[in-house]
């Protein structure tokens, strides 16, 4: 729960030329609230001993001044609130002040620059463009729109409002339940899923508020509106919701009947404004006064509607509008004092999470079965009737997880249900003697089935021993065999030797020469020999290696000497040595060329976001502009229609003529209320440089100026 008073802030209308020096200044050097003094002329009429107070002093949470820009303001009043309302708080923000003080202009914004928006276009795209950020939560959005007119309550978003007149329109009830809270009748609510579709509907209210020219402001909303955002969040997987509402109020204007002096029609509405505006007032004393026991919110129904933003579970936000001029002092007075009361109320915002009410129902109905059960067991009155096959198998799964659970403290929860309690003793006796029936069975077959394993692999083993064996038998054969050969070729070569040492003694030395020949070649013979018996020798291991032995030493040196004599082996090398010399050098020597162009790649992608962003943003700028021009075409449609009834009334068939004059004068007017500058060459507006788009571009700028060439000829 958050407690905190009522956020005033105080806004003073530009007045132009017609703005009064001396009247008001401005102190902010107070921290960390504002000071507003305004400052009352003396009047000559009053004579020299004039006791009247010359001046008011009043505190805010901040002031803005006339230049301050709409942006400025929502960044101030409205961001704060909004950043609440998403978090799960409700919200109101309303504007206060006289007529023609800059209410609507605050709230709403106005129709001839982009610039211009007010709080509730401004607070729509905060909120979508915060909503499409976090991918946490779901979120829905909806939206509402009163007019509170005559103290009657229209849905601004009813289709039925063009074809319609006011009085056929269903009217907005109010509804209170036992928790006092608030529930509007024929009030619709439409879905929003982006702010396009948000400021379509704000839109359509807007064209079919009340709207009257009056001798304070040309275009005077008649009526009370509340535009209500509704705002509903969840996490996946959470049965959590939470439901917020952000008010955003624009009030009519106060008037005081004897200085404006309208009549008829304006006169009674003027009436109910005054009087829904006095009932506020009351609420607002009441709510500062302390140990006051009845707040009087069902006086009217802006008050009722606003009792949650009125010292109830909301953070609620207000904007005193000042029209500050010689004329209206009185009434910037009033409205300060009406500021400084509501200052002194407290509101308590409560998080608004509630669970989702499908998982309640579903809840309270497993309860009042349980409940059921239970009275069923104690009254001991018998079922009759067979569980269902989706209760059997909701009880196969609940013993089959008490079961599995290793946790001895772990209970079996079935309900007072007899019929379910015989169902689980007897599944889970089934379960047991089905369990003793595989134990055994599994048993022998885990036996067997070792024994199986235990002699397939003995048999195996021994087939590998055997092969083994023959295989060393092999090679003990062949090695006996090339013993022999050998063996019987030295012998040989030793007699051959023995029988010519034992020749005659009497052979000189040429004789020994021969000799000795002669033992040379016996000589390379067996050397001969005992390399043909050691590449035999070397050749045993590849035999054995075909055969499914492993290479033995004597083979891996026998492959190693081969790998170096290879014709491929110098390669081989070559390539090793390239693929370990480090890289870094080529590297870091990159073309200049490739570094050039790979700078304007980087270049042309930032220039390319930037141009994306401006374009999103134009965009955006240019449906609100499309919205305005359809919100002035409709007014300007429904003016000439109001206008030309009056004037077909009033007019009889010989003055058709100057009533065709007066409707293009009064035609000329309305345009000219939105163009009010003077004609200017097409030179210097800025084009785009699309052809066809320069070409509307000064098309319109060339009817503009003939539009207002034809006033001028009328004037």
């Amino acid at each position: 729960m958050v407690k905190e008073t009522v956020r005033v802030y105080a806004r003073v209308k530009p007045l132009g030329r017609r703005q009064q020096a001396g009247i008001y200044s401005v102190d902010d050097d107070e921290k960390p609230l504002s000071s507003l003094e305004i400052i009352v002329p003396r009047d000559s009429a009053d004579g020299f001993v004039n006791n009247k107070r010359e001046s008011y002093r009043f505190k805010f949470q901040k002031i803005f001044d006339q230049e301050a820009k709409q942006d400025v303001v929502f960044d101030s009043i409205a961001r704060p609130v909004a950043e609440c309302v998403l978090a799960g708080y409700n919200g109101t923000i309303f504007a206060y002040g006289q007529t023609g003080s800059g209410k609507t202009f605050t709230i709403t914004g106005g129709a001839e620059r982009y610039s211009d928006r007010g709080i509730i276009p401004r607070t729509l795209s905060y909120i979508f463009d915060q909503l499409q950020k976090d991918s946490s939560k779901v979120y829905t959005t909806h939206v509402s729109y009163l007019e509170i007119y005559n103290e009657c309550g229209y849905d601004l978003l009813d289709p039925r409002h063009e074809a319609s007149r006011l009085e056929d329109l269903p009217k907005v009830t109010i509804m209170e339940d036992s928790d006092q809270n608030i529930h509007l009748k024929n009030l619709s609510l439409q879905q929003a899923t982006n702010e396009e579709e948000a400021l379509n509907l704000l839109f359509l209210g807007d064209t079919n508020r009340m709207i009257a020219e009056t001798p304070m402001n040309q275009a005077s909303t008649r009526s009370h509106c509340i535009f209500t955002i509704h705002i509903s969040s969840k996490e996946p997987g959470s049965a959590t919701i939470r439901r917020s509402k952000l008010h955003l109020v624009d009030l009519a204007g106060s008037e005081r009947v004897a200085k404006t002096g309208v009549g008829g029609h304006l006169l009674t509405e003027a009436k109910y404004i005054n009087l829904s505006l006095h009932y506020l007032e009351q609420v607002i004393i009441a709510l500062a006064e302390k140990n006051r026991s009845h707040i009087p919110y069902r006086n009217s129904m802006m008050t009722s509607v606003l009792r949650d933003s009125l010292g109830g579970n909301c953070m609620t936000t207000m904007i005193a509008t000042l029209s500050i001029d010689k004329r209206n002092i009185d009434e910037s007075i009033s409205t300060c004092r009406f500021a400084q009361r509501v200052a002194l109320i407290k509101n308590e915002a409560v998080l608004n999470e509630e669970i989702d009410p499908r998982l309640m129902i579903v809840q309270l109905q497993k309860e009042i079965q349980e409940l059921k059960d239970e009275l069923a067991l104690v009254t001991g009155k018998q079922r009759t009737s067979e569980l269902s096959q989706e209760e059997l198998l909701q009880l196969d799964e609940l013993i089959e997880t008490f079961l599995k659970d290793n946790d001895p403290d772990s209970t079996l929860d079935v309900g007072a249900d007899m019929r379910k309690i015989k169902y689980c003793f007897i599944h889970v006796k089934e379960l047991m003697n089905h369990s003793k029936i595989s134990d055994k069975k599994l048993r022998s077959q885990h036996i067997s089935e070792e024994k199986d394993t235990n002699k397939e692999a003995g048999e195996e083993e021994l087939k590998k021993l055997k092969e083994l064996l023959r295989q060393r038998d092999n090679e003990i054969n062949i090695l006996v065999n090339m013993l022999k050969k050998e063996k019987k070729k030295a012998q040989d070569a030793l007699f051959q030797l023995n029988a010519a040492s034992a020749g005659s003694i009497e052979r000189d030395c040429s004789e020994t020469a021969n000799l000795e020949e002669s033992q040379s070649p016996s000589s390379c013979f067996v050397l001969k020999e005992a390399k043909d018996f050691s590449s035999s020798v070397h050749r045993l291991p590849f035999l054995s290696r075909e055969t499914g032995g492993r290479m033995s030493l004597v083979c891996q040196e026998a492959f190693e000497v081969f790998k170096q004599e290879h014709a491929d082996s110098i390669t081989i090398e070559d390539n090793k040595q390239l693929l370990k010399q480090s890289p870094s050098e080529e590297l870091n020597m990159l073309d200049p060329v490739e570094e050039k162009l790979r700078k304007q790649i980087e270049e042309e992608k930032k220039s390319y976001k930037t141009m994306f962003n401006r374009l999103k943003g134009l965009k955006v700028e240019i449906e609100h502009l499309q919205l305005l021009m359809e919100k002035v075409k409709t007014k300007l449609r429904k003016d000439f229609e109001v206008w030309c009834h009056f004037r077909t009334k009033h007019r009889s068939q010989a003055k058709r003529q100057d009533f065709c004059t007066f409707a293009c004068l009064h035609i000329t007017e309305i345009i000219l209320s939105y163009f009010r500058t003077p004609p200017s060459s097409s030179t210097s507006v800025p084009l785009t440089g699309d052809s066809q788009a320069d070409a509307d571009i000064l098309a319109f700028i060339k009817a503009r100026q003939n539009i207002l060439h034809l006033f001028f000829c009328f004037q």
